[in-house]
């Protein structure tokens, strides 16, 4: 068992209360991390930390170009511990390593991008009707901005909210999931290295109601950058309003991948494919509607079948895995309620619909690609994020009709289209 503490104010420590909480490995089931169980109190000691961080002359009195070159050795030292980072986060979420180093590699380009921008904020001088006076404007950091990351992919969605407020001059406190805290923990060790003063990064760790609830709804906190399900989003936006924080949310998807007759098939089943069962379907831009056009329907069902059902499922550590398990137990039995649903509501299913166990890991999360072919567009299965291995295959006759059913949804979040593009010269 690795035992991690929390990270305030560049000091590493145990949480107020002393309690833990284990993370358990979706592969194996077993418990291989203790994380620190926090409350309002750490959470309070994290936010006063980057406050004072934020006033402070070492934070504040940086150079916009120094603070850029900070945030782009961040990313460089993130690059050369991204085998470390990924292997951590594999063990703590179950995705495939193949996914997820690509992810952790992938980070410096961020922190590169938005710290080479640092230094290239610039306000401006209006002219106005009133002569000799000099109006003018400039951007400011905001000051403590709270980052709160989901399990699916936490190093990757940290990166996106993580290099910005950095490289603008703000101070952060990250609240990862209670599922996959590990590397973010890991990342917090690395950030000694980039030279950020005491306080600028903290970390705490714990449930929604115990540590995301405080430290949204806390007076220093001036933006709440969020990645989650949309309860957590709603209950986000809600709680920052009473202050008029600043919040940007990135919330679920119900994707509609479209595919019209006269598309190439085999790049457009590939496609969807790795639309939803890459990442066992846990990705908001999963691709969990395949609308299917009449005249290729029953061909593309019966090529999309005979691919899925030969996917390895196993260790995702190996190379040849093509099918990771499911993150935690809670996601792991909203999956199945929902294939549960989907044959209740009359859906066929034509491929898996059960659980798995894979290679003697009898405690693993694993649930078979699964394929529901009849799907209405009304039903639940094609409404609701499952957020798993789970597709829905719907007919349409032509354009019209299949662009109306891929809007006919609450969410927008992504689609694709698998066309013939014809391009007159």
């Amino acid at each position: 068992m690795n035992a991690y503490q929390i990270y305030i104010n560049g000091q590493w420590c145990d949480s107020s209360s002393g309690k833990s909480f284990d993370s358990l490995n979706p592969y194996t089931g077993e418990s291989w991390a203790s994380i620190p169980q926090c409350n309002a109190s750490d959470v309070d000691a994290a936010v006063e930390a980057a406050n004072t961080a934020f006033m402070s002359e070492a934070w504040r009195d940086l150079t916009a170009t120094a603070r850029g070159k900070m945030v782009k050795k961040f990313g460089q030292v993130l690059l050369d511990n991204a085998e470390k980072l990924a292997t951590i986060e594999v063990r703590d979420n179950g995705k495939l390593y193949t996914e997820v180093i690509n992810q952790c590699r992938y980070m410096t380009e961020w922190f590169g991008y938005f710290g080479g921008l640092a230094d290239k904020v610039e306000g401006a001088v209006p002219p106005i009707d009133k002569p000799k006076v000099l109006n003018y404007t400039r951007y400011e950091p905001l000051g403590v901005c709270a980052c709160i990351t989901p399990w699916n992919s936490p190093l990757l969605l940290l990166a996106w909210k993580l290099a910005p407020a950095l490289a603008a001059g703000n101070t952060v406190v990250i609240k990862p999931s209670e599922y996959t805290s590990a590397s973010t923990l890991e990342l917090a060790k690395l950030s000694e290295l980039a030279g950020f003063p005491p306080g600028v990064i903290n970390v705490v760790t714990g449930y929604s109601a115990e540590v995301g609830e405080p430290l949204v709804s806390h007076k220093k906190v001036r933006k709440v950058a969020f990645t989650g399900g949309e309860e957590g989003g709603r209950n986000v936006n809600i709680s920052a309003a009473a202050d008029f924080k600043k919040v940007t949310l990135e919330l679920g998807g119900k994707s509609a991948n479209i595919v019209f007759d006269d598309a190439d098939l085999d790049q457009a089943v590939d496609g969807a494919i790795s639309g939803i069962f890459a990442a066992s379907g846990q990705t908001c831009i999963a691709g969990s509607r395949l609308l299917l056009q009449d005249t290729i329907h029953d061909e593309f069902l019966e090529r999309l079948i005979d691919i899925s059902r030969i996917a390895k499922l196993g260790d995702p550590m190996s190379q040849d895995t093509q099918i990771a398990p499911i993150a935690n137990e809670l996601q792991y039995k909203k999956i199945l309620k929902y294939i549960d649903i989907a044959k209740t509501e009359g859906a066929e299913c034509v491929l898996g619909g059960d659980t798995a166990s894979v290679e003697g890991k009898h405690k693993g999360l694993f649930v078979l690609p699964t394929i529901f072919a009849n799907v209405d567009n009304s039903m639940r299965i094609a409404q609701e994020e499952v957020f798993g291995p789970v597709l829905s295959v719907i007919r349409f006759k032509d354009e019209d009709q299949a662009i109306s059913i891929a809007n006919d949804v609450d969410y927008g979040l992504a689609a694709g289209v698998g066309q013939k593009v014809l391009i007159e010269l």
